[in-house]
């Protein structure tokens, strides 16, 4: 089936350069490796999310006083405490690593396939100086509008193929970027993050 992605060269940052355009079998490491960085620095924002949770508190809290109650010491109920935050950490990160190996495993195995041939879909590099630095998500060069010009590329795109809404996801770390990153004037109805942060457009 061929490709009916589109390639706006038009979408450039007065601040720098860059340019839109269709995903192509030469981007197939720098994107698999910028999904997989672009993910896993998250890792320590998201377990810090998780300790800011008052159930997260909570649970610590019992925890502590149970030790505490058993044990009748401090230093002990402490110690307790301090192996279940790192082994917290340790269950946070091993949820995104497995993320990571689970999507290079599967939609990301085959980009083509999965992103150009595949009926509706497709998928956009953001070049600056002939490197890429920017596709689904951003490692680097951000505050230049990249990220916006992706998600007019992305409405674009859809409004074409007939759709009325799009809803674009990000992780509960994220979804002040995706606020800001929504484009003006599309009717963008922001939901609030639970597991996901969301903006739908229409």
């Amino acid at each position: 089936m061929e490709s009916v992605c589109r390639e706006f060269p038009g979408l450039r940052s007065s601040m720098a350069p860059y340019r839109i355009r269709q995903y192509e079998d030469s981007d197939y490491e720098v994107v698999r490796t910028m999904f997989g960085h672009g993910i896993k620095e998250h890792a320590p924002a998201g377990y810090i999310h998780m300790l800011k949770c008052l159930q997260t508190q909570l649970l610590f809290l019992g925890l502590f006083l149970a030790v505490l109650a058993a044990s009748g010491s401090l230093l002990v109920s402490l110690l307790a405490l301090l192996l279940t935050l790192i082994g917290g950490w340790f269950c946070i990160r091993s949820l995104w690593t497995d993320y990571v190996h689970q999507s290079l495993c599967s939609d990301l195995l085959d980009i083509r396939r999965t992103y150009l041939e595949a009926a509706d879909s497709c998928l956009w590099v953001a070049e600056v100086e002939g490197a890429v630095v920017g596709a689904v998500l951003l490692r680097e060069h951000r505050g230049r509008g990249i990220g916006r010009a992706l998600c007019r590329t992305v409405v674009r795109f859809t409004q074409e193929c007939g759709y009325s809404a799009v809803v674009l996801s990000t992780s509960m770390v994220q979804y002040s970027a995706l606020q800001h990153g929504l484009p003006e004037g599309l009717g963008e109805v922001p939901i609030p993050p639970r597991t996901l942060g969301r903006g739908c457009l229409h």
